[in-house]
């Protein structure tokens, strides 16, 4: 028999709105799923049980998911009286929580979602799996050796495992798109300026990191988005709005379409996997035989030898900046005991920068920017599909700080984004669908970039690959 649980959100409210379920019911299936799962999984690291049900059982506002549970990420989405804790050992010593919502979690309360918990996620998401110190690994529910990715690796194990539909996550250099091509999900990361990270932040990495969801069907993420697109006050950065909801985009045919292929990594310092490059050939293939004009090509600047080193620059400042926004939070001095190894040696790097060579960088890495974008805005490209990453799913343990290596995790990093960071950098949408699978079965993304500001059309060439090759009914052997 199959459980409301399991249909996706959209149905899920639906179900809810006609009284075939009630939001209570399935805040305590969700609660009960949390249960069973996350002893193995591990992607649940603040549980809200007790705010849910009250929650549930209350008035709820009349939103489009009125009554959907789902889970926060432990990233950037304060909500009121709940630990956040970024994936940081003092944080969690002191038991930090925020005393505010951040617009994005004031527009999905309005939309009716309940919150059930909070997930785990790498420290302040410096790394593309989550193995923090501070709550330990969460584990991939396809194969539980392996990791879910990161650094939204918490919500999409959470989502792939059936626990919740939907899923909040953020992306600052793949950490929306990368857990869900290793846990076979849609990452949707929008353009920059789409989704507000007010009240408490303007911009995050130097306009790198976005915010949105992971989910199990290209419609939810498209009707998250109605809910949380739109500027707020004090916002820096403004995408100017679509021309029609995005949830309308979903069934709409997008036309013929340009689409350049890229089944390597332009810098040539990454080797991309056989298994990953059959995906994308894959990919090119139906997307041909569904009217789209699919050819060999990339904007040449995302070959520029200057976008490893500055993008690295700003990533030090980043994670100096983690640092010094938990002593304002918190109210104490951070030390080297209080956070990785990782997270300290960069920041003492950073410190060793001065702020004239960080602009620096981030001129630069803005110029190679307009040359990576003018592919789209001039030469006239619609979409661009890469590997989402170089390699199948990997195990967990890959990422560790040694004494005699301390950045072993940023080299091993450096691995894993080369298709996904450069369009952080650009602001442009992008978007990992779980269109293949690896020899062991397990999850392999395709990832799909438009130009900016054109977040509908890719939606809709999202839900015409959805439409031709379903995924919804694929499910990890760890599942609800």
């Amino acid at each position: 028999m199959t459980s409301a649980l399991d249909l996706d959100a959209v149905d899920q409210a639906g179900a809810v709105r006609r009284g075939e379920v009630s939001a209570r019911d399935l805040v305590d299936e969700a609660l009960t799923r949390i249960d069973k799962l996350d002893p193995e999984l591990n992607a649940v690291i603040h549980r809200l049980d007790d705010k849910a049900r009250d929650q549930a059982t209350g008035t709820l506002p009349d939103g489009p998911f009125r009554g959907v549970p789902m889970v926060l990420k432990d990233l950037t989405a304060a909500s009121a009286g709940d630990p956040f804790h970024e994936g940081m050992k003092m944080r969690r010593r002191v038991g930090y929580t925020a005393d505010f919502d951040s617009f994005m979690v004031r527009k999905l309360r309005a939309a009716g979602f309940v919150f059930v918990g909070r997930t785990n996620v790498p420290e302040f998401g410096l790394v593309p799996t989550t193995e923090p110190e501070a709550y330990g690994p969460a584990r991939n529910p396809w194969d539980t050796s392996r990791s879910p990715g990161g650094s939204s690796g918490g919500s999409a194990a959470a989502v792939a495992s059936g626990m919740v539909a939907v899923g909040h996550a953020n992306d600052g250099g793949g950490s929306i798109r990368i857990p869900a091509s290793v846990c076979g999900l849609v990452g949707f990361k929008p353009t920059r300026g789409r989704v507000s990270l007010g009240p408490d932040y303007g911009e995050v990495w130097a306009g790198f990191e976005c915010d949105h969801v992971v989910t199990r069907s290209v419609r939810d993420s498209a009707a998250v988005l109605d809910v949380l697109a739109g500027p707020m006050p004090g916002d820096p950065y403004y995408a100017v709005p679509a021309e029609r909801p995005y949830g309308q985009a979903v069934g709409e045919a997008p036309g013929r379409l340009r689409v350049g292929v890229v089944r390597a990594d332009p810098t040539g310092s990454t080797t991309v996997d056989r298994q990953c490059v059959a995906a994308v050939d894959s990919a090119a293939t139906l997307m041909g035989d569904l009217g789209h004009d699919v050819e060999e090509a990339l904007p040449a600047r995302l070959a520029d030898p200057a976008f490893v080193p500055d993008f690295t620059t700003t990533y030090l400042a980043y994670a100096e900046w983690c640092l010094e926004d938990t002593a304002r939070l918190t109210g104490q001095a951070v030390g080297p005991e209080d956070c990785e190894t990782l997270t300290w040696t960069l920041a003492e790097m950073a410190r060793a920068l001065t702020p004239g060579k960080y602009l620096a960088a981030v001129r630069s890495i803005q110029d190679i920017s307009r040359g990576v974008r003018s592919w789209w805005e001039v030469d006239g490209w619609d979409l661009l599909l890469t590997p989402t990453v170089p390699e199948p799913p990997w195990p967990l343990g890959q990422f560790t700080s040694t004494p005699d290596n301390p950045l072993a995790p940023l080299f091993r990093a450096a691995a894993v984004v080369p298709f996904t960071a450069p369009f952080n950098a650009t602001g442009q949408p992008a978007v990992s669908l779980p269109l293949d699978w690896s020899e062991e079965g397990l999850p392999i993304g395709v990832q799909l970039v438009g130009a900016y500001g054109r977040d509908e059309l890719l939606l809709s060439v999202c839900a015409q690959l959805e439409a031709a090759r379903p995924w919804i009914d694929c499910r990890p052997p760890v599942h609800g």
